[in-house]
């Protein structure tokens, strides 16, 4: 017996797609989809409730030395860009806290930087010895641990790899301000460690009110805080990968060539545009001497990739210094690290699915291996949001201030990409503005798939195909 011809659809009527498994589940299906994705929901959760209790705590009087007219603003603030990694500040970190308002800035970077979902985990695991299935699923999710079993060896991994830089920089650093800045041993030792912390987890807080300023010819306070913000930056999965196979370049995966590809071409090309646009200027490296020069171009590679130091005046930058700046804020560092933007990995997809597109390929290809059209698409929408914030937020602070464009743009760009570099303005923003950035970094530090994840949790899937159309294009 022949089988007859499929049917193929007409116009207007949909293809009725069959699954078996959906079938099979029902509305079981439907909940346990609904279960799985829920710990999505947890970590803005999370971040959330301990930007509160930071806050809280920055707005008694132990904390501050002194008054502003809006505590709760500025208490907000600081918790906001604390936790979301950022360094954006209102009031000047080194003489507006006190010590102990220190301690609790170093607290919530560190448990920002670390993960708060997977910090919970940790927790979980050395008080329980396990962890439940929610409790895995979350840290999953965070962490980006593609294998469920490896978890808690993840967790593991990343708190080892966390000690070990800040601890290396913070004995680098504790050195450095004991011997050649009169500093005694115990100050010596508290801003080695807080400017550490700051630099591996990409948030740019110092405890100097001119930040990093008057140690833009120091090799020894430029060069490990660098490297802390590159190591922090290319993101915990690529640096338990070069630990474990770092020569054998042929087994490395896609996502590890993208991100140690893509940052050292971004990093090479910031600093040779940064030495170009500043190397004589007298407002910012023209002064410095021939090495003062080359840290600072270093410096103005690094510190864009979402670490916020500054060891010269932004406000003094060049328009087009400016310019490669935001895009270097904007693309970010790694995925699944401290660094925020929109992810190197992001940004290469979408290079690469244009290049292929040109070349007239169907199937988007890197190092001979396919990238699937789901990856592309979530590429596509991680970029369109991060473009859509910042013009969001670019309009809403033009709305509330009397600033101009640049620099809106670039305060707005440094608080999505959670970077904290400003050319001064955030002093003088009025609230409004002020929440406006607030929203951005904790957009930015969350990501822009996990908001959008957690919006779209009870969509279902379609079980019919409409006819297709194609509009024209171009």
């Amino acid at each position: 017996m022949t089988r007859a011809p499929e049917r193929l659809p007409t116009a207007g009527r949909p293809v009725i797609r069959s699954n078996p498994m959906l079938q099979a589940l029902g509305r079981e299906g439907e909940r346990l989809k609904l279960s799985l994705l829920h710990p999505v929901r947890s970590v803005p959760l999370a971040f959330l409730a301990v930007i509160i209790v930071g806050a809280g705590i920055l707005m008694l009087p132990v904390s501050r030395t002194g008054t502003v007219d809006d505590i709760v603003t500025t208490a907000f603030f600081t918790a906001v860009s604390s936790v979301c990694v950022t360094g954006l500040i209102t009031v000047d970190t080194a003489t507006f806290w006190t010590p102990f308002g220190h301690v609790v800035i170093l607290a919530l970077i560190q448990v920002g930087g670390f993960g708060i979902m997977s910090l919970a985990s940790l927790l979980a695991l050395f008080v329980r010895k396990t962890i439940g299935l929610r409790g895995q699923l979350v840290a999953q999710s965070e962490t980006h641990t593609l294998n469920f079993g490896d978890v808690k060896s993840v967790l593991f991994r990343v708190m080892k790899i966390m000690a070990v830089f800040e601890a290396v920089t913070a004995l680098i650093l504790t050195a450095r301000f004991w011997i050649a800045y009169d500093d005694d041993l115990g100050t010596a030792v508290w801003h080695g460690v807080f400017h550490a912390v700051s630099a591996f987890n990409n948030a740019g807080f110092a405890l100097y009110s001119d930040n990093l300023i008057g140690f833009a010819e120091d090799p020894w306070i430029i060069v490990p805080i660098c490297a802390a913000i590159i190591a922090g930056g290319l993101g915990f999965p690529v640096i338990i990968q070069l630990i474990r196979n770092p020569f054998n370049v042929k087994n490395w995966t896609i996502h590890l060539r993208l991100t140690v590809y893509g940052s050292l071409l971004l990093l090479v090309v910031g600093i040779a545009l940064f030495a170009a646009f500043e190397w004589n200027r007298q407002e910012t490296l023209g002064p410095l001497s021939l090495g003062g020069k080359i840290l600072g171009s270093l410096a103005g590679g690094v510190f864009p990739r979402t670490a916020g130091f500054n060891s010269i005046d932004y406000g003094a930058a060049t328009p087009e210094t400016l310019m490669v700046t935001n895009i270097l804020m904007f693309i970010g560092g790694g995925s699944a690290g401290t660094a925020g933007g929109i992810k190197i990995t992001t940004f290469l997809v979408l290079g690469f699915a244009i290049w292929n597109e040109v070349r007239g390929r169907e199937q988007v290809t890197i190092a001979h291996r396919s990238i699937s059209s789901s990856t592309q698409r979530q590429a596509l929408t991680v970029a369109l949001l991060g473009v859509g914030a910042v013009i969001l937020g670019t309009f809403l602070l033009l709305m509330s201030t009397d600033y101009s464009l640049d620099k809106v743009l670039f305060e707005t760009i440094s608080a999505f990409g959670t970077v904290g570099l400003s050319t001064g303005i955030t002093y003088n923003l009025p609230p409004t503005a002020e929440w406006v950035l607030m929203a951005l970094m904790f957009a930015g530090r969350i990501g822009t798939v996990t908001v959008a994840s957690a919006i779209a949790l009870a969509s279902r899937p379609r079980l019919f195909q409409l006819p297709e159309e194609r509009p024209i294009i171009g």
